[in-house]
C-alpha cells in the first residue's frame, strides 16, 4: 500500500456523526441488529455487495469472515494473508470449507503481481481455477512479454486479469494507463476500479467506470477527502459517503453496465478497530443504492 494521511486528521464529525457511528458500531457488534438491516431485500440495488478482506487486515481469517458476516455480506475479494494463494489440495479445501462455513461466496482475489513467468502466473491462475474466482486483481508489468503471456492465460482459464490502480507515481495511477494498456489485449483484460486511488490521482472513478465500460472486473469501493493543511491540498482517506467519491453515480454506471463481480468495500483507517466505520460506509450505499430508479 502507499503512504497516506491518517484519518484521525479529519476536521471534526458533527454529533450527529458521532451518535451516528457509536449507534451503527454497536450494532454491528452485536450483530443481529445491523445484519437484519442488511437482509432487506436487495439492499444493494442487486450489486453483489462485499468487504475487500484488507479492510480486515488485523484479524485472522475465521473472525474477518465472521465479521463480515455481521455486517450482512457474502462476498469478498481476499488477500492472500486471509486466503493463502497455493495450489495443494488439501489447503484449497482448508479454505474452501472457511469460505462455506461463513456463508461467503469468494469472488476475487489479490492484488497480485505478474511478470513474463509463466510457471508463477499459472500458479495463480490454476488457484483461481481451484477457488472458482470470478476475477483476479492484478498489478502487471508493462511490458508486451507479461500482457503477451496473460492474452493467453486469460482466454486459456477463462478468469479475468483487473488491473488495480494503486493511486499517484504507481504503475497505473491514471485511468488512461488502464485503458490504453487494454485496448488491443483479450476482452478478458481490463480493471479493478479502486476509487479511492483514483481520487488520490486526480482522476473521476466515475468516469473510469464509464470508460473502461465492459472491461471492469472489479471495484474496490473507498473514499478520500480533500483538505488543505497549512496551506497545502491533500487527500485522505474516509469513511465512504463522507469524502469526494460520486456513491451514487458510480452505482449508477455499475447497474447500467450489468456489472456482476464483487463490488468490495475497502476501507484502509482503523486498522484495529473498522467495524463501525465500516457499517457506516455501508449504510452510506444502501441510502445510494435505495435512490437507483
Amino acid at each position: 500500500m502507499f503512504p497516506r494521511e491518517s484519518l484521525a486528521q479529519n476536521p471534526p464529525v458533527s454529533r450527529r456523526q458521532v451518535l451516528q457511528l457509536a449507534a451503527t458500531g454497536a450494532a454491528a457488534a452485536l450483530v443481529p441488529g445491523f445484519a437484519r438491516a442488511s437482509d432487506d431485500k436487495d439492499p444493494y440495488a442487486g450489486l453483489k455487495m462485499g468487504m475487500q478482506s484488507f479492510s480486515l487486515r488485523a484479524f485472522d481469517t475465521k473472525t474477518a469472515l465472521r465479521h463480515t458476516k455481521e455486517l450482512g455480506l457474502k462476498y469478498w475479494e481476499a488477500t492472500p494473508n486471509h486466503i493463502p494463494l497455493t495450489t495443494l489440495p488439501k489447503q484449497i479445501e482448508a479454505s474452501k470449507a472457511l469460505l462455506q462455513d461463513a456463508g461467503i461466496t469468494l469472488m476475487g482475489f489479490g492484488v497480485i503481481g505478474f511478470d513474463g513467468n509463466e510457471t508463477k502466473a499459472r500458479q495463480t491462475f490454476d488457484f483461481a481455477k481451484a477457488m472458482g474466482l470470478f476475477s483476479i486483481s492484478a498489478n502487471p508489468n508493462k511490458n508486451k512479454a507479461t500482457f503477451d503471456l496473460l492474452d493467453k492465460l486469460v482466454a486459456e482459464y477463462d478468469i479475468p486479469i483487473a488491473i488495480h490502480n494503486h493511486g499517484p507515481h504507481a504503475l497505473y495511477s491514471k485511468i488512461s494507463d488502464v485503458a490504453d494498456i487494454v485496448k488491443d489485449r483479450h476482452p478478458k483484460i481490463g480493471a479493478c476500479v479502486d476509487t479511492g486511488h483514483y481520487l488520490r490521482s486526480d482522476e473521476n472513478p466515475v468516469e473510469a467506470l464509464e470508460r473502461l465500460s465492459s472491461r471492469v472486473f472489479g471495484v474496490h469501493l473507498k473514499d478520500v477527502r480533500t483538505v488543505t493543511d497549512n496551506g497545502k491540498r491533500k487527500k485522505i482517506f474516509t469513511i465512504v459517503g463522507q469524502g469526494d467519491l460520486d456513491v451514487l453515480g458510480c452505482l449508477k454506471v455499475l447497474k447500467k453496465l450489468n456489472y456482476q463481480g464483487c463490488l468490495a468495500l475497502e476501507y484502509e483507517e482503523n486498522e484495529q478497530n473498522p467495524l463501525s466505520d465500516i457499517a457506516v460506509s455501508l449504510t452510506a450505499v444502501r441510502d445510494a443504492a435505495a435512490k437507483l430508479s
